[in-house]
């Protein structure tokens, strides 16, 4: 074969295997599981309505599966965190932290609630990170409150 056949050969050879299946060219496979997840950055309110609340953190990448859920466990007795909100996220393993957002609703308006937030795979297996019990107060109806101070 000559030089310029030759090229032409190889140069179609490896377009048809790039584009034949672009996706795994283009997705990394899943990041190794960190040896220990680390809340970073608090969990803190992001915003609060007499209905609702949103609740953020950030921790190192946890790496494992790359979908993973922010998870809630909150109630009104600090002792009893009854309920469980969770919220998908698809890890970026480029980043070396991961910020969750979870949504709580259905709240009573003027209601102190209870909460500890973590992390899990899409499995269900937890990133065995939790953070203390923390707390907050539903505004009373029509009320928004945006940017909580830092802390309880």
């Amino acid at each position: 074969m000559t030089r310029p056949i030759l090229k032409l050969v190889m140069t179609t050879a490896i377009a048809a295997a790039m584009f034949s299946n672009p996706v795994a060219a283009q997705v990394p496979p899943p990041a190794k599981k960190a040896k220990r997840v680390q809340i970073v950055k608090a969990p803190e309110l992001e915003m609060a309505a007499g209905h609702l609340t949103i609740i953020t953190w950030t921790t190192n990448n946890p790496g494992g599966t790359d979908d993973h859920y922010g998870v809630v466990h909150y109630g009104t007795d600090p002792k009893n965190l009854n309920k469980t909100a969770k919220s998908p996220i698809r890890l970026n393993q480029g980043h070396p932290t991961t910020t969750f957002r979870v949504r709580l609703d259905d709240l009573e308006s003027r209601t102190t609630y209870y909460y500890r937030v973590d992390s899990e795979e899409s499995t269900g297996r937890s990133d065995g990170v939790k953070s203390t019990v923390k707390k907050f107060t539903t505004p009373p109806p029509g009320e928004r409150l945006v940017a909580y101070p830092k802390g309880d």
